[in-house]
C-alpha cells in the first residue's frame, strides 16, 4: 500500500498553508491540485512547494469545479504510483491528527471507501446540517443501504483503482455534485464501505465555494437520476444484500 494526501484548492490562500504545516509530521506526500485559482493563492502554493519537499502543486488552467479538480487528482496521484489517496478540503475544517486513523483504516480495508463522519460542535449552520440529513436518506434509498453514514464528507480514504474504473466508465458531476454521485456509484459497483467519526468544524468567516441554488439544484439532479439507476440495478443490490454482500 502506498497513500499519498490529496487537497483540492480554490483560493482559500489563507488557510491553505496552516493545513500543510498540520501535515508535516505525517510522512505522507502531498498533491495539492489547484483548481484555476488566483495570483495570490497561486503564490502562497509556489512558496509553500518549495519550503515542503513532500509537496506537489498542480495548477489547472482554469476553474473546473470540486469533482474537476479531485478527479485531476485521482488520475495524477495513480500515475505518480500511488495506491489510496486520503483526500481533505484546504480550508481547514478537518482534524489532521485523524489522517493515522485513515491510514490505519486502508490498510485493515484496501479495497474499502473509507468515508469521514462529521462530529461537529456548535459552529456548524444549521442549514448544512438539515441539507446532510436529506443527502444521506437518498443514498439510502438509491443504494438499498444503510451502509453509508455521511456522503459529503470531504475527509476520505479513496481506493484508486476502483476509483479510475469508475471515472473511465461514468460520467460523474464536475461540482459539489460529484462527492455523493462518487459514493452512491462506488456502492452500486459493490465497494465496501468503512465509516469513520472525525470533528469537522466550520470557522467564523470562513470561504466557501457551496452556491445554494445552483449546488442544490446540481445535488437534487444527482439524486434524481440516482433514484432511476437504482430501480434499474435494485434486483442485483438486494441480491447482493440477500448474499451478505455490501
Amino acid at each position: 500500500m502506498n497513500p499519498c494526501l490529496l487537497i483540492p484548492i480554490y483560493d482559500h490562500k489563507d488557510q491553505i498553508r496552516g493545513v500543510l504545516d498540520s501535515l508535516a509530521g505525517f510522512g505522507l506526500p502531498c498533491i495539492v491540485v489547484d483548481d484555476g485559482s488566483g495570483i495570490e493563492t497561486r503564490a502562497v502554493l509556489d512558496a509553500a512547494e518549495k519550503d515542503y519537499g513532500w509537496l506537489e502543486v498542480y495548477h489547472r488552467d482554469a476553474n473546473g469545479g470540486r469533482g474537476a479538480a479531485l478527479t485531476t487528482g485521482y488520475r495524477l496521484a495513480a500515475k505518480r504510483g500511488f495506491s489510496h489517496a486520503i483526500q481533505l478540503d484546504a480550508d481547514g475544517q478537518h482534524d489532521a491528527r485523524d489522517v493515522p486513523r485513515f491510514v490505519a483504516a486502508i490498510e485493515a480495508n484496501p479495497n474499502a471507501l473509507v468515508l469521514g463522519t462529521p462530529i461537529f460542535d456548535d459552529s456548524v449552520p444549521k442549514s448544512r446540517l438539515y441539507g446532510r440529513q436529506l443527502s444521506r436518506f437518498m443514498v439510502w434509498l438509491t443504494t438499498l443501504s444503510l451502509d453509508v453514514s455521511d456522503p459529503l464528507c470531504g475527509f476520505r480514504g479513496i481506493p484508486l483503482a476502483p476509483a479510475l474504473d469508475l471515472l473511465e466508465g461514468s460520467r460523474l458531476g464536475s461540482h459539489m455534485e460529484f462527492d455523493p454521485q462518487f459514493v452512491i456509484q462506488l456502492c452500486w459497483r459493490g465497494a465496501p464501505i468503512v465509516n469513520l467519526p472525525t470533528r469537522v468544524v466550520y470557522a467564523a468567516g470562513g470561504l466557501s465555494h457551496f452556491d445554494f441554488v445552483r449546488d442544490n439544484l446540481r445535488l437534487i439532479g444527482v439524486y434524481g437520476l440516482a433514484l432511476g439507476g437504482m430501480l434499474f440495478r435494485s434486483p442485483m443490490l438486494l441480491a447482493r444484500r440477500a448474499s451478505g454482500g455490501t
